[in-house]
């Protein structure tokens, strides 16, 4: 009997002692930095009508052979 109670006192003990492991102080927090903004300019209207305006010339083109 004495034995369980030495055995359950000590696994009392272990578990306390890890409980308070890491200690009260506050959580260091990293200075964040923050990324450079990248802006992108805007391309013409000519810019977006490109890529419909080839399909349309490839489909014209397989369309006349």
């Amino acid at each position: 009997m004495k034995a369980r109670i030495a055995s359950i006192s000590l696994v009392a003990v272990l578990a306390a002692s890890t409980a308070f492991a890491g200690g009260m102080e506050e959580p260091m927090m990293e200075e964040e930095v923050m990324a450079p903004v990248v802006v992108e300019e805007e391309s013409g209207s000519l810019g977006d009508l490109v890529v419909p305006l080839l399909l349309v010339a490839i489909v014209a083109a397989v369309a006349a052979n």
